[in-house]
């Protein structure tokens, strides 16, 4: 299929097909496993001159399998270029350390995924990186934290666990107007519910081992850049300078498991995200729950800007009952869903945020981003609806 084409195709199409491998034909891409590649002297030279992904040198430098990986990722992505990584925190840190310096500043939402705010907030200033956190859903207070050194704006699409949505339009308005970078970690959306690069936003961030894995069964992560305020071979000069020097390289066998969880990426989405809507209507009646946070919901504080913004609304929700012990003793109650740490598998997956995911962040902190011990979050699968719903039923009976 020739490439102009392949741009015409719909969204679902573009994530089901990619090019044939051009030696054997095979529909489904070969796994590269070698971490080393043999060199002739034509190949050596080439590699003194200067080429790179033309020729294989070693897979800390790129392998094959990982860069169809990214090839498919900023196709469904709508983006100019992708990076594969070992993790979304290698992603995260890789991106941030290949374009930021000693003295740079940076706007971000309080309310992030807490090791990427643990990052901000401890590790990256060790390295003379500032960041001033604010509530991103307010434009006035991301203007107002704005100063002369400050080189990226950084917030999540759908925010965790509060499922916060920033009016994207409007801050990549007012970064561009600046020269600032806007980036936006995309991964409690995914590609199948919202494309930020189609809003402005210049580099997005997906742990891969999410949704499009979806199988809870292999780590990755993807920086996906579309940027006019960046040099067209950025990536690919992150990729020498940065993530060569960290060793955040995506595994052969992991590039391949995420490249098949693409092809069903929109099939499995498009039910998680019915699931959770329902889920989510649901439990907000439910007399045992205090609070639900669903970006579908009217309830929610941000339900106009979602409807702007989100054709669907995510797998992801997070309700609230009494208090953390009781909600430990719900999630240990459910039969049907998993009480772990992960999240955008087929499996309907529960934790308690609090103390999971954000147990190393100050209680003044989480205060901050509105972290509740009560809180339960859920990641919806593609079980049967009345099924979830009753395992849920059976589990809130129980408190």
């Amino acid at each position: 299929m020739k490439k102009e084409k392949r741009e015409k195709l719909s969204l679902e199409s573009k994530m089901v097909y990619y090019p044939p491998e051009p030696c054997s034909m095979s529909i489904n891409d070969p796994i590269y496993m070698s971490s080393n590649f043999q060199y002739t002297a034509e190949i050596y030279q080439r590699v003194l001159d200067g080429e790179r992904k033309t020729v294989n040198i070693y897979s800390r430098c790129g392998n094959p399998s990982e860069y169809k990986f990214e090839e498919q990722m900023a196709w469904i992505e709508s983006g100019d270029a992708c990076l594969a990584t070992a993790s979304g925190m290698a992603a995260i840190s890789t991106i941030l350390f290949g374009i930021l310096k000693s003295g740079d500043h940076i706007v971000a939402d309080w309310t992030t995924y807490s090791t990427t705010h643990e990052f901000l907030d401890h590790r990256f200033t060790d390295f003379g990186v500032e960041t001033t956190f604010v509530d991103t859903a307010n434009v006035e207070h991301v203007e107002n934290a704005i100063q002369t050194n400050t080189k990226v704006i950084y917030f999540e699409t759908i925010a965790n666990p509060t499922m916060k949505i920033s009016d994207i339009e409007a801050i990549v308005k007012l970064a561009h107007e600046k020269g600032i970078i806007v980036i936006c970690d995309n991964t409690f959306a995914s590609p199948y519910v919202f494309r930020p690069l189609e809003w402005g936003v210049d580099l997005v961030l997906e742990s891969a081992t999410k949704f499009i894995c979806g199988h809870n069964d292999a780590l990755g992560g993807a920086i996906i850049m579309k940027s006019d305020l960046l040099p067209e071979d950025l990536l690919e000069q992150v990729r020498w300078s940065t993530l060569t020097k960290l060793g955040g390289a995506l595994s052969p066998f992991n590039a391949w498991l995420l490249l098949r969880g693409i092809q069903t990426l929109h099939l499995r989405v498009e039910r998680q995200c019915q699931n959770a809507a329902k889920l989510a209507a649901y439990l907000e009646q439910h007399e045992k729950v205090r609070k639900v946070w669903y970006p579908g919901l009217v309830s929610h504080p941000q339900h106009m800007i979602a409807k702007k913004l989100l054709p669907k609304f995510g797998a992801m929700l997070t309700f609230e009952i009494v208090d953390e012990p009781t909600a430990v003793r719900v999630l240990d109650s459910l039969e049907l869903a998993t009480f772990g740490a992960s999240l955008g598998g087929v499996r309907t997956t529960t934790q308690v945020p609090s103390t999971m995911a954000f147990l190393d962040v100050p209680p003044e902190q989480k205060k901050q981003m509105d972290i509740r011990d009560g809180m339960i979050r859920v990641s919806a699968g593609i079980e049967d609806m009345d099924d979830i719903i009753a395992d849920f039923s059976e589990a809130l009976k129980k408190i």
